[in-house]
């Protein structure tokens, strides 16, 4: 049995955010492997947001974030269960956080069901004729467009997106690791995201 010392649990925390505790027992079922500890608080963080997926999140905060001299800004709605959370430091930074990320990732919505139908569509057109022209056989575009689209999604949807302060998570990631600290449900409702002459 590996001893786990103050210093290994201080830098899983560092690294993780998750609390003390989180972090030894981590470390203990994890033979003190300081990876296999993270990937372990991750999955505990899931099974807590998978528990908490039928709460009603009622309370949050509209968060805003300003960039580049006001030439693009967000507004974003993060909601959780209680107002304890929403005004907590870890979770006001966490939505703007979000809203940083939103500024910078240029998400299209949330999820790839708040992607309009007209969008969708364009998408698929351009893909089919890039395909088409590129010489593919007809009887492989319907598959290599389903491919394109799958990539579309996952880069414009803000739920699949890549975290930009963190690209080893996505931002689903970071949201079931703040359920996972809160213990409560959390959600990314809705945003809009502002740039001049965009």
């Amino acid at each position: 049995m590996a001893t786990i010392s103050a210093a290994m649990v201080k830098e899983l925390r560092e690294r993780s955010g998750a609390g003390i505790m989180d972090c030894k027992e981590a470390l203990t079922e994890c033979n003190a492997d300081m990876d296999q500890a993270i990937d372990y608080l991750r999955k505990k963080g899931l099974a807590t947001a998978k528990k908490r997926a039928g709460r009603e999140a009622s309370e949050g905060v509209i968060q805003s974030y300003i960039h580049m001299g006001g030439k693009i800004g967000v507004l974003v709605e993060v909601n959780c269960e209680t107002d304890f959370v929403a005004k907590t430091d870890a979770f006001q930074d966490f939505a703007k956080n979000i809203a940083m990320h939103i500024a910078a990732a240029s998400p299209l919505g949330v999820v790839p069901e708040d992607i309009t139908e007209d969008v969708i569509a364009k998408e698929k057109e351009i893909y089919r004729a890039q395909v088409l022209e590129s010489g593919k056989p007809e009887n492989m575009v319907d598959k290599i467009v389903e491919g394109k689209m799958s990539k579309f999604f996952k880069e414009s949807c803000l739920m699949n997106q890549m975290y930009v302060r963190d690209t080893s998570l996505t931002i689903t990631d970071v949201l079931n690791d703040m359920i996972g600290k809160t213990g409560e449900k959390i959600t990314i409702k809705r945003f809009s995201r502002f740039q001049i002459g965009g």
